[in-house]
Formats: structure tokens, C-alpha cells, sequence
């Protein structure tokens, strides 16, 4: 029995012209699309970004609920749906793409789903193609540099550890931090009290038609997108 491919296709920050030719080839080749989908059905942003590439009428798209919570047993019995949904199409010889904004192997939904997928039908090939992460898009879009010559840089998620996230502050030249909206007003009074408030920017799904890029200034007490990260450069 020959069994399918599942592809972890990286598909960028947001705008669609920055995928990668291979993964558009792969886009092109699958025809199983897996993606992540919200409860109510809206489209989600990996869904957006690809769209424009995909005639659905020639696919089949196969949404997939990752719920938000960190209740163990709920997530992984989700999980172990989702793996079986698209395990049904491989086990016929179909290859599936699955796609995830930024890049598949960085703080991406298609980790867990390989993790599982491996545990469960080792037998199924799998392979990732890269895509360019939100740090990289942010960093192009503000102009500015990550890093030079041998300076430090860093890419990590925000906590409520101040303590930690100033000594990363600390032993770095620049510091992306993702998932910045819940602890965003306690970073704001850590940078303004490390005097670095001047080399900070914050930007929303940056690339995309929906991009935004904050005046840090008025930041405090904003609720923003699940989807922004802050970079911060001495």
C-alpha cells in the first residue's frame, strides 16, 4: 500500500507574495489542503494568505480545529482527530499540505501535529518546507536590522517573567518577543524602566492587508491581536 506525504508548508507573515516557489509548487501538486480553522468557520490566517493560490473546487480542503486551551486531555483527544482526519486521505496515496503561517518548524501548529503523526503512523513520510517567519517580516517592514558582525539576537515568547525577560533584554543587541498582547502594558513599564522604550516597535500581522504598526507611545491598555509581536533594538 503506498501511503501519502504530509507536507508542513511554511506560507509567510501574511503576505501572500512571500511564500516560497516550493511551497506554492506544493500547493500546487497536494490535492488534500489541510488548515487550521476557527470554531465559528471563518477562514484562518494560513487559509487567507494561500487562497489566492488555490482553486477549492479543484482541492479538498480539510479544515481542522485546534481548540485554545491548555487542558491536556482536551487538546490531545483534538489532536488526535485532527491526525486521523487527514490520515484518511494519506493511507489512499493522497499527499497532504498542511499550512501554517511563518514557518512550519517555529512555534507552529504543525509541530504537535507531527509529534502525534509519528507517534500514531510512524510509516508516513513527512517533509516541511520553510517559510518566512513574522521576525523576519517585522524586521523588513520597520527597516530594521536584527543583527551585524556579532551581536546578539533573540526570538522568544513573552511571560509574565519580567525578571526573565529583562535578562534576556539584558544579553541580547535586539529581542523579538511574540505573543506580547497579554503581558504588553508589564513590558511597556520594564523597557521604559531599562531606558529602552526609544528602540521599541510593535507591529500587528505584519505583511498583510491587515498589518498595523503601533505608535508605542499609546500602546498601554490596547487590546492587541493575538497575532503581534514587539521588537526591540538597543
Amino acid at each position: 500500500m503506498t501511503i501519502g506525504t504530509l507536507y508542513g508548508i511554511g506560507v509567510g507573515p501574511g503576505d501572500p507574495e512571500l511564500i516560497t516557489v516550493k511551497a506554492f509548487r506544493k500547493l500546487q501538486e497536494c490535492p488534500v489542503i489541510a488548515y487550521p480553522k476557527k470554531l465559528r468557520g471563518s477562514k484562518s490566517y494560513a487559509h487567507r494568505i494561500v487562497e489566492v493560490y488555490i482553486n477549492p473546487e479543484e482541492k479538498i480542503m480539510l479544515g481542522l480545529v485546534f481548540p485554545m486551551t491548555k487542558n491536556e486531555e482536551t487538546l490531545r483527544t483534538e489532536w488526535e482527530k485532527s491526525v486521523e482526519a487527514i490520515y484518511q486521505y494519506l493511507a489512499k496515496g493522497q499527499d497532504v499540505a498542511f499550512v501554517t503561517e511563518g514557518d512550519p518548524m517555529l512555534y507552529s501548529t504543525f509541530i504537535h501535529l507531527m509529534k502525534i503523526m509519528k507517534e500514531t503512523h510512524p510509516e508516513v513520510p513527512m517533509e516541511t518546507v520553510a517559510g518566512i517567519s513574522s521576525f523576519n517580516g517585522s524586521a523588513n517592514r520597520l527597516g530594521i536590522p536584527l543583527a551585524d558582525g556579532d551581536e546578539y539576537v533573540a526570538m522568544i515568547p513573552a511571560t509574565e517573567d519580567m525578571g526573565e525577560m529583562r535578562r534576556v533584554l539584558e544579553t541580547h543587541d535586539a529581542v523579538v518577543f511574540i505573543k506580547i498582547a497579554k503581558v504588553l502594558d508589564d513590558m511597556l513599564d520594564l523597557l521604559e524602566d531599562m531606558n529602552l522604550l526609544y528602540g521599541t516597535h510593535v507591529v500587528t500581522k505584519v505583511t498583510s492587508d491587515e498589518e498595523i504598526i503601533w505608535n508605542v507611545a499609546d500602546l498601554r491598555g490596547t487590546e492587541l491581536n493575538y497575532l503581534s509581536c514587539m521588537v526591540v533594538r538597543k
